[in-house]
């Protein structure tokens, strides 16, 4: 772990004392903010947090005094290592979020960097406005990083880059002067050199260089071609050329033109006034071409852009394979014929569904009539959502490919001429062959920018010599092609090396004249775009370095254990959409902003202690405590993390082998061993609820193991569901002849706490025609696996396979009410038992069902018809368990509650509910849980009309509802049982 110097602490202690907002140097968030989506590492000396422009000034005049550096980040998903750095990371997405300022009228609006770009369009919807440039990861990129960037993604062949819609750019200098750049005329432009200020300089500066007849040659030689409109690579001199200033164009001046795509490397951006564009037409369809060859697809891309296409986008089998292993992403396949080599998606637009379907279908006339493809089929509008997603996660999924070779974002990022791009591919692979290489191919063809990765081991010392040398040789291809190296990722670390080689000597010493005229100490973001290190330097894992091997009791095998899992993690960000862009992943960084709360804080915090760990337990580290603290292991990471990072069986790991030198908390027992707890309230279960609600014992309670003192602790059913179930087995003669038989597993929530909802399960069932067996079985395990008391989990685990092994089967399936206790049986328990369960442990599995799942199943089998049911009207909204979102579906349910002819079903587009188990209850959490509800779930649940049923399977999300709405929530089976007929 790097220190910092005995002699700058105090500095930055006094530093932090004097800024609004915060900086940190401890050892936890120098690690999250240590890494990006790139394959550097580097510790930075801090982290800030400023609030105000006054905050980034004296950051400054810090950085010049002390002769260290400012690393401006957003959303840190730069995959070219912008973002990593040994100086102060200034993170600017916690407090620079405001959308300062909007014009319909001339469709502009002023906004600071940390606003994230589907949040501001979400603002601007209404007024039939959008900032256009949309990148993979607009649900969590950021204006400022976008800027910085000069970002472009899918429609960038109709809107242009970033840089073309950047008006203004509020800046603060390196000598902490504040300026607005923006569109100036020559007369402006002059009366700014006269200036004696910093500013004053950058303009003199720029009109001496650019007025050099020698010079202009050398960058009209030297530059990519002027057809290519992704072009980042160096700094962008030749936009500044086409002004007034120096040419017979009639373009005013705008340093924002040299700004965008420098990485932070000449001044700090406060605010940021762009140009926006009047919303697409309203309905997209989707042509998803598919090819027997890249070079059919390149061929085919050609073709593509001779039509009106808004989006040209290109996935390869590589990446297709990998979307078969992806439980969120295999569901958005079913497009996909035959096993194609390459997928062109070719996006069109239209006025009304006809209007676009007649332009994709004069395209697949074209591509048949030139031989290319062999399958067209045409995504409808209600479905191009989910096959954009399933493009989006392309970067993240390579992280799925097994073992420690990976997809590495090297030469992702070059752009070609369109109609070079068939020969620029064809000799890019063969060069690839060279190598042993089958690369990676996704993403722009309609740009020219196809983005490439080799397959790599970073870990050995001969692929990061490897790393080198084929971006090399990548470098001096595009250079043939007069094409740029950077599109649209940036220079950075990665590419920066090879700038001298891409736009000539002369231009790469313009390019520092540049730097450090704006620059003269070097304090903005140093060693990006200009004195690099060496590109294979400073990378996330040391040459030849063994991975280390932790037993787990969890088997983690399938990824190569834990460590890997955390390795999975790619930097993408994934995990740091807003609510806004729905799904549950991550609740709580939805909640605090904060790095540390996402998936992929925590997943970078394990790599690194976990590899470098020198202490007997590797576990026994608070910095990885504090990391998963607030993971409230909802899952949602299972299924939205396109890299599927498994934090929740990561949390449950760790907290058993940290509990194995730190003991384990009376509370974690005490809700560990809740159905203990509450068999024994069961005998009386009047004193038990009496003891509950009365406000001096539940107090009592609440106080010594640490509960929050505004929750209602859940009371104890007045007998249990098994005496129930016991008592009346036989007092409910079938009205139908038996469809089938189902085991019923009685969990432990449902037992003691839901009877009531159990009850009303076996009634629905046994009306419907289904016989209901209840066998004495463990509970599920599921409260231990939370607070990691792992061989109490396998335990229970054990018994209920040897219980159901013999029972369960396609024919008698095992269904469950509470979607967490029973999803232990599909998720946890395969990698929970021993080795000698595991083939039962995974027949079960195949078996077992939610209710949900099950009445669905039903229904689509036409067993149960909406014959059966009230022609009453209702309508519901509904509110998924995140385990059932993770490991199954939401539209059971739907399906489900649909059954009943004028039932209509409306999902709350909410994450998970903040209860999640106990997390919720525990008095530290109990603040954040409830501000997690009402990001969504709860105004939904507010505004909904009385005679609205609010349904959740989930027995948390019931509690969390009623704790912050007042409201009470049913689970799907009362609304079912309410409206059978009779």
């Amino acid at each position: 772990m790097t220190l910092i110097k005995p002699n700058l602490l105090p500095l930055l202690e006094n530093l932090a004392s004097r800024l609004e907002g915060e900086i940190k140097f401890d050892s936890l968030t120098k690690t999250l903010y240590a890494t990006d989506a790139s394959v550097y590492r580097e510790m930075p000396l801090a982290v800030a947090f400023p609030k105000t422009e006054a905050d980034i000034q004296k950051l400054i005049f810090f950085a010049r005094e002390n002769k260290t550096s400012l690393i401006p980040r957003t959303a840190g998903t730069s995959l070219a290592g912008q973002c990593v750095g040994n100086g102060i990371v200034v993170d600017v997405s916690r407090y620079f979020t405001k959308i300062i300022e909007f014009n319909k009228e001339e469709r502009w609006v002023r906004v600071q960097p940390g606003v994230v770009r589907d949040e501001l369009n979400h603002f601007l919807k209404s007024h039939g406005l959008f900032f256009s440039p949309i990148t993979s990861t607009a649900n969590r990129a950021m204006i400022g990083g976008m800027v910085g960037n000069n970002s472009s993604g899918t429609t960038s062949i109709v809107y242009g880059t970033t840089r073309d819609k950047v008006l203004e750019l509020k800046a603060l200098l390196s000598d902490g002067s504040k300026t607005v750049f923006g569109s100036i005329s020559k007369e402006e432009f002059e009366n700014k050199c006269l200036s004696g200020s910093l500013e004053g300089t950058i303009y003199r500066q720029i009109r001496t260089e650019l007025s050099n007849p020698s010079i202009q040659k050398k960058i009209v030689e030297n530059f990519p071609k002027k057809s290519i409109h992704r072009r980042n690579t160096g700094y962008a001199v030749d936009a500044l050329m086409d002004s007034a200033i120096f040419s017979e164009g009639s373009d005013h001046f705008n340093f924002c033109k040299l700004l965008a795509g420098s990485e932070g490397t000449l001044a700090f951006t406060t605010e940021i006034k762009i140009s926006l564009d009047p919303l697409p037409d309203p309905v997209e369809i989707v042509v998803a071409a598919h090819f027997e060859s890249i070079h059919q697809s390149m061929k085919a891309a050609q073709v593509a852009m001779k039509h009106p296409a808004t989006a040209v986008e290109l996935m390869d089998k590589i990446i297709l394979d990998c979307t078969k292993q992806s439980l969120e992403y295999s569901k958005n396949r079913y497009f996909v014929e035959g096993d194609p080599m390459a997928l062109l998606m070719i996006e069109f637009t239209g006025k009304t569904e006809e209007e676009a379907r007649e332009k994709g279908d004069k395209l697949i006339a074209d591509l048949k009539n030139a031989g290319l493809g062999y399958a067209y089929p045409v995504i409808g509008p209600d479905k191009t959502k989910s096959a954009w997603a399933l493009r989006s996660a392309g970067l993240g999924l390579l992280a799925n490919i097994p073992g420690d070779r990976k997809a590495v974002a090297c030469i992702e990022d070059t752009a070609v001429d369109i109609e070079d791009l068939a020969d620029y591919i064809d000799e890019f692979d063969k060069m690839m062959e060279g190598y042993g290489q089958e690369p990676v191919h996704y993403a722009h063809a309609g740009a020219g920018e196809i983005h490439l990765r080799p397959i790599l081991d970073l870990k050995k010392k001969a692929d990061q010599q490897e790393f080198y040398n084929i971006s090399l040789d990548v470098a001096r291809l595009v250079k043939k092609y007069n094409g740029s190296l950077s599109g649209e990722h940036g220079d950075g670390r990665v590419r920066a090396p090879f700038i001298p080689l891409m736009v000539g000597e002369e231009n790469y010493q313009l390019f520092r004249r540049i730097k450090y005229t704006w620059d003269p100490d070097n304090i903005f973001n140093p060693g990006k775009i200009v004195d690099t290190a060496p590109m294979n330097t400073s990378l996330r894992y040391e040459a030849d370095m063994k991975t280390p091997e932790q037993e787990t009791l969890l088997d983690f095998s399938e990824v190569g254990g834990m460590l890997r899992m955390a390795e999975k993690c790619n930097g993408s960000g994934d995990c740091r959409k807003l609510p806004l862009s729905g799904g549950t992943m991550c609740p709580s960084y939805q909640a605090t902003r904060n790095e540390k709360d996402t998936t992929r804080g925590r997943a970078n915090t394990l790599r690194e202690f976990l590899t470098k760990d020198k202490k007997p337990n590797a576990f026994d580290h608070l910095e990885i405590k504090d990391a998963l603290d607030l993971c409230l292991s909802c899952k949602g990471c299972t299924a939205e993390c396109p890299s599927n990072v498994d934090m929740a069986s990561m949390k449950a790991e760790f907290l058993y082998q940290y509990q194995k030198s730190n003991g384990v908390p009376l509370r974690s027992k005490a809700f560990a061993y809740i159905n203990d707890l509450n068999k024994l309230g069961a005998i009386l279960p009047g004193i038990s609820n009496f003891s509950l609600r009365n406000p001096m014992t539940s107090g009592l309670m609440k106080s010594i193991l640490g509960v929050a003192p505004k929750r209602n602790l859940p009371e104890i059913s007045k007998v249990d569901l098994r005496s129930w179930f016991r008592k009346n087995e036989s007092k409910f003669p079938f009205t139908t002849p038996i469809i089938k038989t189902i085991y019923l597993f009685v969990d432990e929530f449902t037992n003691y706490n839901d009877t009531e909802i159990g009850i009303t399960a076996i009634k629905l069932l046994r009306k419907l025609g289904y016989e209901v067996k209840v066998v004495d079985h463990e509970e599920s395990g599921r409260s231990a696996i939370s607070k990691g008391l792992l061989e109490k989990a396998r335990n229970h685990a054990e018994a209920n396979v040897k219980t159901f092994r013999d029972k369960v089967s396609g024919n008698t399936p095992l269904v469950g009410i509470e979607p967490s206790a029973i999803l232990s049986f599909r998720d946890e328990y395969p990698r929970l038992v021993r080795k000698e369960y595991l083939e039962d442990a995974k027949k079960i599995k195949s078996h077992t069902l939610l209710i949900d799942e099950f009445l669905g199943r039903e229904i689509a089998a036409g067993n149960i018809t909406p014959e059966s049911f009230t022609q009453d009207s209702k309508h519901i909204k509904l509110h998924g368990h995140c385990h059932q979102k993770a490991l199954s579906s939401l539209t059971w349910t739907q399906k489900v509650l649909s059954l009943p002819r004028h039932y209509t079903v409306e999902i709350i587009p909410s994450g998970c509910c903040g209860m999640a188990g106990s997390f919720g209850y525990e008095a530290e959490h109990y603040e954040l849980s409830m501000q997690i509800g009402e990001m969504v779930l709860f105004p939904a649940v507010r505004n909904s009309k009385e005679s609205i049923d609010i349904a959740a399977p989930g027995t948390s999300c019931r509690h969390q509802i009623w704790d912050g709405t007042g409201k009470k929530a049913k689970h799907p089976v009362e609304i079912l049982w309410d409206a059978l007929k009779g």
